[in-house]
C-alpha cells in the first residue's frame, strides 16, 4: 500500500460522511486518428444542485484512476488522459465538511500532502493531459486543471475561482505555486487575493481564457465535442500552444507587494491566510515546484488548525444553510399571495424598494406621497434605473418596457392601494408620523393586505397599536444600499399574526434576501449592536483620546471600514436619531453624543475631508469637538469597545430578540459587512477570551467556528 493510500484512508475514516465523488474512465478515438484517449469524469451521482466535491475518498477514487491511466500511457495503448466534471460542474473544491472536522496537526496536513500526491501525477503522465473545464470550477477543482499539460474552458462557464483565501484558507493543492508560473505573478495575485478579498469575486469563461489560464476557449452547447477536436491537432502538432514567458524579475516582486497592499486594506493584518498565501507566490519567483508545494502543505495544515478558517466555514453555513432556513419563520403554507405592492413614500429609499419589489416579484408597484413632484421623481428614478439595466445588457427591451409599464405613482392612497396585497412605507423615521401613514393606509387596504413598515429602529407594536387589525403590521428593515446588502431584519409585534409573518418571508424568498426573524426590541439587531460599537468609540472620543488613536485601535478587527468612515456611510443624523432611541430606550448603556449632535447641527456629513485622497479630520469638526483628558492606549480603547458589544450581544439573547448567536453573526455579515474571516462576531469575542470576561460563558460552544477540544 502505497504512503498516498495511507494518507487517504487515514483521512477518510476522520470523514465518513464525505459525498464521494466517482472518477469515471471511459476509453474514445480522438478525432482525425489521432489515437486512443482515456478521458476522466468527476461526479458525485447527484445533478448540478449539489456540486461535485473532494473529500478523501474521492481523491482515493481519482488516485485509482490515474492508477489506470498510467499503466495505459507507460504501455503506449493511449496518447493522452483528459479531466472534465458532470453537466454545468467540473468540481467547486475541498469538501468543507471534512475540514470542520479535523483535530489534529497530522491529520491537516495529509489532506494537504494527499490532494498534492494525488493531483501531481496528472503532471507526471508518459503522455500530455488536458482538463476541460466544463462547468463551475472552483478551488481544487481549479487545481486539477492546473496541473495538466493543457486546459479548454466554456465560454458558458458561470464561476471559476480560488477562493481559498475567502475562507480563511490558502489554494493548497497546487494553486499558489503553480498558478504565478503559468500566468505571472501579478495575475495570480489578482485571482488568488484580489478576488478572494472582493467578496469571493468569481470569473467567468472568458476571462478565465483572457488571463491565460485556459489555452483555448468553445461555445457551451457542444464543448466537449469542440474540446476533443482541439486535443487531437494539439496530439498531432498541427496546433501549437504557445504561451507568453513569464516575468520573473521586479514585476514578480511588485506583485507580492501589490497583493499586500490589498491584504492590508481589506483585512489589517488581522488574517493570516492571504499573507501566508503570498510567501508562498513570492517563494514561487524560483520555479521550484516541490519546496512551493511543501509550503502549501504547511500552510494548509497550520490554517486549518487556527481560528479563521473554522470561522470562514462557520460564516459559509450560515449564508449558504441557515439563511435558506431561517429560525423561527411560521409555515410556508401560510403566506398569502402578493400580486400588487404599494410603497408609501417616493424618495430615495422608497424608490430602491420600488424597484426591487418590481424586479424580483415583476407585478404591478405603486408609489405614493405627499405632491406630484414627488411621485414623479420617484417612477422617474426606477424608470432610469431600468434603462440603465437595458444599457449593461442585463435585460432586454421587452423585459425593460414591460417593468416600466408595471410601476406607477398616484397622489391618492385609496386609488394605489384598494387591490394592493403588500404595502410597506418608507417615510420619515418618526413614531407619529408613522402611526398616521398607517392609519390612512388601513381605511383604504382590503383585509387581507399586509402591512410593512422598513423602521431601522422604531416599536413595530406601537406603530400598529392604533389600528383596527394590528396583527397584520409587520417590520421589513432594509440595509442601505438595498440592491446589494442581503440582510432583511424580519420584525414580529407582539400582535403580528403567523399568516402575515409567513407572507413576509416569502416575499424576502422572492426578494433574494436573506430573512432573519427579530423581536421587536429597540434598533433590531444590527443597528443596536452598530451603535453600541460606535457610541463606545464616541464616548472615547469624547473622554479625550485623540480620533486617530480610537480609530486605529479597532484595526485588527479587520473591519471593512473604520468606525467613523462607516458613520459617514450610514450618515450622521441617522446614526444620531438611532443613538437618540436607543438612550431612550436604555439610558444606562447608550448615550447621546454632545460632539456628535454638533457634528450633525453644523451640517457636517462625516468627520473626514478626502482632499488628499485619504481620511484626514476636518478641520471644521475637530473646532466643534469638546473633549476631556482621559486619554486610552489603542488596546484599552479596543477591550472596553469589544466588552461593550459581548454585553450588549449577551443581553439581546438574553431578551430573545434573535434564537441563537448564529442570527447575531448572520446579520452582521450580510447586513454591516462584517468580515467573513471573524465569523461574524461571537466566534472573535469567544477566540479573543472577551465572551467569558464579560458574560462568565462563551457564546458557541466549542468547535463551533473554532477547532474541537
Amino acid at each position: 500500500m502505497s504512503s498516498t493510500t495511507e494518507l487517504l484512508k487515514g483521512a477518510a475514516e476522520l470523514f465518513p460522511g464525505e459525498v464521494v465523488t466517482q472518477a469515471h474512465v471511459r476509453h474514445l478515438d480522438l478525432p482525425g486518428g489521432a489515437g486512443r484517449f482515456a478521458l476522466i469524469t468527476l461526479d458525485n451521482g447527484f445533478d448540478h444542485t449539489k456540486p461535485t466535491t473532494i473529500g478523501p475518498q474521492s481523491l482515493a477514487n481519482l488516485d485509482a484512476a490515474v492508477d489506470q491511466v498510467e499503466k495505459e500511457a507507460a504501455e503506449g495503448t493511449i496518447v493522452g488522459v483528459g479531466v472534465t466534471g458532470k453537466p454545468f460542474i467540473f468540481a467547486v473544491g475541498a469538501d468543507l465538511k471534512g475540514v470542520e472536522l479535523l483535530k489534529e496537526h497530522q491529520d491537516a496536513l495529509a489532506i494537504g500532502k494527499g490532494g498534492h500526491d494525488v493531483f501531481r501525477r496528472l503532471s507526471g503522465l508518459a503522455v500530455p493531459t488536458f482538463a476541460y473545464y466544463n462547468g463551475a470550477a472552483m478551488g481544487g477543482g481549479v487545481e486539477i486543471g492546473l496541473h495538466c499539460s493543457y486546459r479548454t474552458v466554456s465560454s458558458a462557464l458561470p464561476a471559476f475561482s480560488l477562493p481559498e483565501v475567502f475562507l480563511g484558507l490558502v489554494p493548497g493543492w497546487g494553486g499558489c505555486a503553480l498558478l504565478p508560473n503559468l500566468i505571472g505573478a501579478d495575475r495570480a495575485v489578482s485571482v488568488i487575493i484580489e478576488n478572494s478579498l472582493n467578496q469571493n469575486r468569481q470569473l467567468k469563461g472568458k476571462q478565465v481564457f483572457e488571463l491565460g489560464i485556459a489555452d483555448a476557449i468553445f461555445e457551451g452547447a457542444d464543448f466537449l465535442e469542440q474540446s476533443l477536436i482541439w486535443t487531437a491537432s494539439v496530439l498531432k502538432g498541427e496546433i501549437a500552444v504557445e504561451r507568453p514567458e513569464v516575468d520573473r524579475g521586479d514585476a514578480w516582486d511588485q506583485a507580492v507587494a501589490r497583493g499586500k497592499a490589498i491584504a492590508d486594506s481589506k483585512v489589517h493584518g488581522a488574517a493570516p491566510a492571504a499573507y501566508r498565501a503570498l510567501e508562498i507566490i513570492a517563494a514561487a519567483k524560483s520555479g521550484d515546484l516541490g519546496a512551493g508545494f511543501d509550503a502549501e502543505d504547511q500552510a494548509l495544515a497550520d490554517l486549518i488548525m487556527g481560528g479563521e478558517l473554522r470561522s470562514g466555514i462557520y460564516s459559509f453555513n450560515l449564508v449558504q444553510k441557515r439563511a435558506k432556513r431561517p429560525a423561527g419563520a411560521p409555515d410556508k403554507a401560510l403566506a398569502r399571495p402578493v400580486t400588487k405592492v404599494g410603497v408609501v413614500g417616493a424618495g430615495l429609499m422608497a424608490s430602491q424598494l420600488a424597484l426591487l419589489f418590481l424586479r424580483r416579484l415583476e407585478v404591478p408597484v405603486v408609489l405614493t406621497d405627499i405632491d406630484q413632484e414627488r411621485v414623479d421623481k420617484g417612477v422617474g428614478y426606477v424608470h432610469a434605473e431600468i434603462e440603465k439595466l437595458l444599457g449593461k445588457g442585463r435585460i432586454n427591451q421587452d423585459k425593460a418596457n414591460r417593468l416600466k409599464a408595471l410601476v406607477s405613482g398616484v397622489l391618492d392612497k385609496a386609488e394605489g392601494f384598494s387591490d394592493a396585497d403588500f404595502i410597506i412605507e418608507a417615510v420619515f423615521e418618526e413614531i407619529g408620523v408613522k402611526q398616521k401613514v398607517f392609519a390612512e393606509v388601513e381605511a383604504v387596504a382590503p383585509a387581507h393586505a399586509i402591512l410593512a413598515t422598513n423602521t431601522s429602529s422604531l416599536s413595530v407594536t406601537e406603530m400598529a397599536s392604533k389600528l383596527k387589525n394590528p396583527e397584520r403590521v409587520v417590520g421589513f428593515h432594509f440595509f442601505n444600499p438595498v440592491a446589494i446588502l442581503p440582510l432583511l431584519e424580519i420584525v414580529r409585534g407582539e400582535q403580528t399574526d403567523d399568516a402575515s409573518l409567513a407572507t413576509a418571508f416569502g416575499v424576502a424568498r422572492k426578494l433574494k434576501k436573506t430573512a432573519v426573524l427579530v423581536k421587536d426590541a429597540p434598533a433590531f439587531v444590527v443597528n443596536r449592536i452598530l451603535t453600541r460599537f460606535m457610541g463606545e468609540i464616541q464616548n472615547i472620543i469624547d473622554e479625550g483620546t485623540p480620533v486617530g488613536t480610537a480609530e486605529k485601535a479597532i484595526e485588527p478587527l479587520g473591519l471593512p471600514m473604520s468606525p467613523l468612515v462607516l458613520l459617514e456611510l450610514v450618515g450622521p443624523a441617522i446614526g444620531l436619531h438611532v443613538s437618540e432611541t436607543l438612550n431612550r430606550a436604555f439610558p444606562d448603556r447608550f448615550t447621546v453624543s454632545e460632539n456628535l449632535a454638533a457634528v450633525v447641527k453644523a451640517g457636517k456629513r462625516g468627520f473626514y475631508v478626502y482632499d488628499s485622497g485619504a481620511p484626514v479630520l476636518d478641520p471644521e469638526v475637530a473646532a466643534l469637538l469638546k473633549q476631556g483628558d482621559s486619554v486610552l492606549t489603542e488596546e484599552q480603547v479596543r477591550d472596553r469597545v469589544l466588552d461593550a458589544v459581548a454585553q450588549e450581544i449577551g443581553l439581546m439573547l438574553a431578551e430573545g430578540v434573535v434564537a441563537e448567536p448564529q442570527d447575531i453573526d448572520l446579520c452582521l455579515i450580510t447586513g454591516a459587512g462584517w468580515p467573513f474571516h471573524l465569523g461574524g462576531i461571537t466566534p472573535y469575542l469567544d477566540r479573543e477570551g472577551v465572551s467569558e470576561r464579560v458574560n462568565g460563558k462563551r457564546f458557541l460552544e466549542q468547535g463551533v467556528a473554532s477547532v474541537p477540544a
